[in-house]
């Protein structure tokens, strides 16, 4: 931190300054801790639909499995299978970090391949694969939250340790500087008038005995 001139304003504003430095610390490290917190209940959720996904996956190769064996290669009846664009992402807000927010689940399955060339097996298949979807969906909203607050903790993590291990320390030596100084000063000053009053006292005793 640069020198500043060891007065008592500078030190009054370098005090008021090391104040402003710690609470932003106490701050920071409080946001820290909270979307650490945050991040560790996605974690726990991210476990979860990863192993969900994972049995759902399973069951729905299975299907699959069984309706190319009854009907041959599904290609040409998966494609008449409509694209899902129904997804609504929001967001909200936790500490300041926006994450995506994708509300309720998606809609319920609705074939719209004609039963007539297809087969239990295949309607089975419909059913597991549109599961996964709406678990890759809420699987995709933590990732990605995940993901945001882990750059967050990062970015608030550093500029805590910036507080904690630079500026404050600044700020405290600053401080100490200026103290030492007002109170060589004042020592300087105290002797001064010391020598003063032995000075203006020998005078008078001089005065008085001409």
């Amino acid at each position: 931190m640069a020198a500043v001139l060891p007065t008592k304003g500078n030190l009054m504003a370098a005090k008021r300054s090391r104040t402003l430095a710690q609470t932003g610390y106490e701050l920071m490290d409080r946001k820290r801790n909270i979307l650490v917190r945050e991040m560790m209940s996605l974690l726990d959720d991210a476990s979860a639909i990863q192993k969900e996904i994972d049995q759902v996956f399973h069951s729905a190769y299975a299907a699959l499995a069984r309706a190319n064996i009854e009907l041959g290669l599904c290609d040409r009846i998966a494609e008449g299978v409509e694209p899902d664009n129904s997804l609504d992402i929001r967001w909200r807000s936790v500490m300041g970090v926006e994450l995506p927010h994708i509300p309720g689940t998606s809609p319920p399955p609705k074939p719209t391949y004609g039963f007539a060339y297809t087969s239990p097996a295949f309607d089975l298949a419909y059913i597991e694969f549109a599961k996964v979807k709406d678990l890759v969906r809420k699987l995709a909203e933590v990732e990605t939250s995940i993901y945001r607050l882990a750059e967050a903790i990062k970015k608030s993590q550093k500029r805590a340790n910036a507080l904690k291990n630079i500026v404050i320390p600044g700020f405290d030596d600053t401080i100490r500087t200026i103290t030492e100084a007002l109170e060589e000063k004042e020592r300087e000053e105290f002797v001064r008038l010391k020598v003063i009053k032995r000075q203006n006292e020998e005078k008078k005793e001089t005065t008085g005995r001409n």
